[in-house]
């Protein structure tokens, strides 16, 4: 025999004892009552007449006198069965939530009701009423010689811990209102131990797969930190877990409550009850669970700020409240409510240990990939196993690398589709025109990105920056100049995804909620995945103004959350404008590279004219060197050319020099320039077919 089914003999061998001796503390309140009531006939027949007729059914014949030697002796049965190896149920219960030997006994009464269907008559006949099948209070004082007036109180275990449901209609007294045992303990106290189903719609048990991972050094350290704490168990305690990493976190709070034998069930702060009585309830059963399974809660509030604090009101009066062991997630230290608050930081595994990772994961097939993959991809260990283990399954060694760098492009691009646009980048450095100089800022642009990894953590630099790890540039020039084809061209090169702002997605009238959403966009990205290209940045990064008012204050505080976030990130971000002179001199000193975009130069023109026709295009004698000659940038260009491939699909011919200088005319009308008409009149060539 195991020791489970040891625990479940113990505990039904205890069960049968208790019952059997309830039931003879009933017979003998009956036993009493009948006496009684056959005195009171027998000394006045006339006056209590009425006594004689019993409205309640007779009792199976006994065949002695139930005595107190008897009740007596089945208690010690019981006592006996509650010194058992290991103790039956209802002794754990009532060590762990403190009841007296005399709430026990009338806990034991209100589950015999649904535990031995003879109770219930048995309950009638000792209240003398009919109707009462249920326990009471009262009846429970009559029973049993330790009764104790306190066992009424809320605060006493029966009624704090919500054993009982007391049924109290109108202004029925509390001592004879019904007793129920409450669905859970029932349970409990016959070897069914789950989660109380009230709380399953709230939380959540964290993966157990978790349990399996081997941690990085930095998460190991943190675990043995909340350890140290854990060990002595001291409670309430909050173990405050900050940074944005919520799959981190999580689980090296799982890790650390394994550690000691418990399992984590996490509850979003979204789903904590708002309303006093709720809050109450769900106070008191998660309390009671702790103590009746080896269990601890995560409240998820990562997304709960200082801003927010009177907002959430409620969630101060639950940690105010709770009385037990508690991971608390979120992004800071936002919570002063008089609590012992043990702070740990913990973020995602550094490069090195995300580098140490992949390489666990790929095994003999790791190669330079790990490395590749560590210095431009910021993810966590679950995700690192996941994306492993998923290519894995269907990839071969010769595109396992280009399926692992996709992979996880995919994993850090839905959270960022939100609050910005992604952009499909087709432009390459053979479609882009632009003078040697910015091509090679645009080149090492590229560069420092690929080779981020070696300068930062190898060389050492990360060492002695805290910050101005990412990389920022701006693009400034005339619309039309090749600014958006040249962050395409970058993305291209590194194979990254490329996010255009959506600065009606990001900006908010609201007072706080234009930094959350920036907050947000830029930990998205801070995965490495993504590119952040700020189109028309001057609407967003413009200068500071003088303060006349709330609503320029306001603006000057997200202007500085900008500023401070953009110099924080450590990824890359392109701004691109027209106006560079709008943008606020702070932002220019934090910005890496500066590339002009210039108006292109006749002979410029001429190579983006010779490049603008996909090779799929009929052309037809296209004198390029006369088109250069228009005064054009290359998104003008580019119009042109579409709208002459549209003419000759019309015509049903090729593109011709009339199509497009018919185009360019119309281009011009559209830019409102003046038109020489001698610049768009086009002779056949001499000897040209006609």
């Amino acid at each position: 025999m195991n020791n489970l089914e040891q625990w479940q003999n113990n505990n039904e061998q205890y069960l049968a004892k208790a019952l059997s001796w309830l039931r003879l503390c009933l017979k003998r309140q009956v036993q009493k009552i009948e006496q009684e009531k056959e005195t009171c006939i027998e000394t006045s027949p006339t006056k209590h007449r009425f006594l004689g007729r019993n409205l309640l059914p007779a009792l199976p014949p006994a065949n002695s006198v139930i005595t107190d030697e008897k009740v007596a002796a089945r208690a010690r049965e019981m006592s006996r069965a509650e010194a058992l190896s290991p103790p039956p149920a209802m002794v754990i219960l009532s060590q762990r939530l403190g009841l007296s030997p005399f709430e026990k006994k009338v806990l034991l009464l209100c589950a015999a009701i649904e535990l031995d269907t003879s109770i219930g008559a048995l309950c009638a006949r000792a209240q003398d009423n009919p109707h009462q099948n249920y326990p009471t209070f009262a009846l429970a004082f009559t029973l049993f010689e330790d009764a104790s007036w306190d066992i009424l109180s809320p605060e006493r275990p029966l009624r704090y811990w919500r054993l009982l449901e007391i049924n109290q209609p109108g202004a029925q007294p509390l001592t004879t209102s019904s007793l129920r045992i409450d669905e859970r303990i029932l349970n409990y106290l016959k070897g069914l131990n789950y989660l109380d189903d009230r709380l399953v719609s709230l939380v959540s048990a964290l993966d157990s797969k978790n349990i399996e991972y081997q941690l990085p050094l930095s998460h190991q350290k943190a675990v043995e930190a909340i350890t140290s704490y854990l060990q002595p168990y001291q409670t309430p305690l909050v173990i405050q877990l900050l940074g944005s990493d919520s799959a981190s976190k999580q689980l090296v709070a799982q890790q650390a409550a394994q550690s000691i034998g418990l399992f984590v069930y996490r509850l979003s702060i979204e789903l904590l009850p708002t309303t006093g009585a709720d809050l109450e309830t769900f106070t008191r059963l998660w309390e009671r669970e702790s103590l009746l399974l080896p269990i601890i809660l995560y409240l998820d509030a990562q997304e709960i700020t200082t801003s927010t604090e009177a907002q959430n009101a409620h969630l101060y009066r639950f940690l105010n409240r709770i009385n037990s062991l508690l991971f608390l997630s979120s992004r800071e230290i936002c919570f002063n409510n008089g609590r012992s608050t043990i702070p740990i930081d913990i973020e995602k595994p550094t490069p090195s240990e995300q580098k140490q990772l992949w390489e666990r994961a790929l095994g003999n097939m790791a190669d330079e990939i790990p490395a590749q993959l560590a210095s431009q991809f910021n993810l966590n260990l679950p995700t690192i196993y996941q994306i492993t283990q998923t290519v894995l399954n269907k990839a071969s060694n010769n595109n396992l690398h280009n399926q692992l760098w996709s992979a996880c492009l995919v994993n850090t691009r839905p959270q960022l589709d939100i609050l910005a646009q992604r952009l499909n980048s087709k432009a390459t450095w053979e479609n882009i025109v632009l003078p040697s100089e910015e091509t090679s800022l645009l080149q090492q642009i590229a560069d420092q990105v690929k080779q981020r990894s070696k300068v930062y953590q190898e060389w050492g630099f990360e060492n002695c920056m805290n910050r101005g790890l990412g990389i920022s540039a701006l693009f400034a020039g005339e619309s039309g100049t090749g600014k958006t084809m040249a962050v395409e061209v970058i993305a291209n090169e590194l194979r990254l995804n490329l996010y255009r702002i959506d600065l009606s997605a990001v900006v908010s009238k609201y007072i706080g909620e234009t930094e959350k959403n920036l907050r947000r966009l830029f930990d998205a990205a801070e995965d490495g995945g993504a590119i952040l290209f700020f189109d028309e940045a001057d609407a967003l990064f413009g200068k500071r103004s003088e303060v006349k008012d709330s609503h320029d204050r306001y603006a000057n505080i997200e202007i500085n959350y900008l500023l401070q976030r953009m110099e924080a990130f450590r990824g890359l971000a392109i701004l691109a404008t027209n106006m560079r002179n709008a943008l606020d001199h702070a932002f220019v000193r934090r910005l890496r590279f500066i590339v002009t975009f210039q108006f292109p130069n006749p002979s410029e023109r001429q190579k983006i004219w010779q490049k603008v026709f996909p090779k799929e295009v009929p052309t037809e004698n296209l004198d390029f060197a006369r088109l250069a000659r228009l005064n054009l940038t290359g998104g003008n260009i580019h119009n042109i050319a579409l709208n002459a491939a549209f003419l000759a699909a019309q015509k049903g011919t090729g593109v011709t020099m009339p199509l497009v200088l018919q185009s360019a005319r119309a281009e011009f009308r559209k830019l409102d320039r003046p038109i020489n008409e001698v610049d768009f009149r086009y002779s056949e060539p001499v000897g040209a077919p006609g």
